[in-house]
């Protein structure tokens, strides 16, 4: 069925030779590309600097380490859980709005929600759980989300926009630490005003798709068994897929490490305080984003006209580890900015046709929503883990020790790159 501005969106009707999918329309790309950059615009802006902060504010300086560790090991335990689970349940959804568009406006509410408390919370305990409702709302809306590339966007097309959505996530980083600097007076504006956006941005893209519910029947009753199968792919059945997970998982321990630890890094080796952090933090992400956006638009249009994914997912993984080995030596302002310069064009590289692959190997159609949630353990599982392994990483040698955490981020991403290479069904 072709992807046309009068004809409905619905993800259930594949195509077929003699009625090819035809292009998206741009108002459903750009929606998408919006909702992408509100969506993480929510959620990346407290991971990379406003939590963090509140955590200093509310936490003598010995101890903001590990109550940072913990506030974000919660939390991505909890996305990392949420997304497939919600990604499950949107697929079987009958409303008659659809079966994305109450999982977007509904789970960036409830996001939202999280984020204020988070904003007006006064220890570690209010924190962990407004941080915890934040992420499982924004990844309810993620869930969603994310299964609109293989849903709506045909094949041809796909790393293209892809590409286009690795920018807008790119762009909500900048923007993020934009707003936490704009805000810095006003700890909850700085919260609130990304949720804020995220959840317009869901809308506008709730408007655009022309949503349909499940099909009568399509789908077992949501019982516990179907719960805990929200988690699994049979790595036998879908080797491919179990590769492309493997990959995934560990191309973002590698960025994890940076996206989790960078203020602390500015701040423990190169000596910048609370009032200047956020600004040196700008900088970076800045330059990162031009690299990024680089990376992305030239690896989606390279991808989508050779036909080709792993070798590109290959020399992206290979790049963002060089960067995390130039990071982990890096002992000045401008050597860092010219490490993140060359994660950019990795994470670009890498952002702009992983979607691609993902969307191949997928092994059921009318359950991207569920196995999209499964492949986004990969991406929060690193979240989660990497603060519990960071303090002792750090502490090698007798404390601060950044080098042993982006190298241990480095070998991450090699691996990553390998374990691509198995998958046999895309070129």
């Amino acid at each position: 069925m072709a992807l046309s501005h009068d004809a409905p969106l619905d993800a259930t009707t594949a195509p077929s030779p003699e009625h090819p999918r035809q292009a998206a329309p741009a108002k459903l790309v750009l929606a998408l590309a919006f909702a992408q950059f509100g969506a993480y615009l929510a959620v990346l802006t407290p991971v990379m600097v406003t939590l963090a902060l509140r955590v200093s504010q509310i936490v003598p300086e010995a101890d903001r380490g590990t109550a940072l560790g913990q506030v974000l090991s919660v939390g991505a335990l909890l996305a990392m859980l949420g997304n497939p689970v919600f990604g499950a349940l949107s697929d079987r959804t009958t409303s008659r709005f659809g079966r994305r568009r109450p999982w977007l406006v509904g789970g960036m509410t409830a996001g939202l929600a999280g984020l204020m408390v988070v904003a007006l919370g006064g220890n570690v305990p209010v924190l962990m759980l407004g941080w915890a409702l934040a992420q499982l709302g924004i990844n309810a809306a993620l869930a969603a989300l994310t299964s609109c590339v293989p849903d709506l966007i045909p094949p041809q097309q796909q790393a293209r926009v892809s590409g286009l959505i690795g920018i807008t996530t790119s762009l909500s980083m900048i923007a993020g630490s934009a707003l936490a600097q704009a805000f810095s007076g006003s700890m909850a504006l700085a919260f609130l005003v990304p949720g804020v956006i995220g959840l317009a941005a869901v809308v506008c893209l709730a408007v655009v798709i022309k949503d349909r519910p499940a099909r009568a029947g399509a789908f077992q009753p949501y019982s516990f068994k179907e719960f805990l199968r929200s988690f699994w792919v049979d790595p036998r059945r879908h080797p491919d897929f179990a590769w492309n997970f493997a990959g995934r998982f560990l191309v973002f321990t590698g960025a994890s490490c940076v996206t989790s630890y960078q203020v602390y890094f500015l701040m423990d080796r190169l000596g910048y305080d609370d009032d200047t952090v956020t600004g040196k933090v700008l900088v970076g992400t800045l330059a990162m984003v031009v690299a990024t956006a680089a990376g992305s638009i030239l690896g989606g249009q390279l991808s989508d006209r050779s036909g080709r994914r792993k070798p590109y997912v290959l020399g992206s993984s290979l790049v963002m580890a060089v960067s995390l080995a130039m990071i982990a030596s890096a002992h000045s302002f401008g050597a860092y900015v010219a490490a993140l310069v060359v994660f950019g064009v990795g994470e670009g590289l890498y952002l702009s046709v992983d979607m691609a692959l993902a969307a191949a190997v997928l092994p059921n159609p009318e359950e991207s929503a569920k196995d999209m949630g499964v492949l986004n353990i990969g991406n929060a599982l690193p979240q989660s883990l990497v603060p519990i392994v960071a303090p002792a990483l750090l502490a090698i040698g007798g404390g601060g020790n950044y080098g042993a955490l982006f190298l241990f981020g480095a070998i991450a991403a090699v691996l990553g790159a390998l374990a691509v290479q198995f998958i046999r069904s895309v070129k």
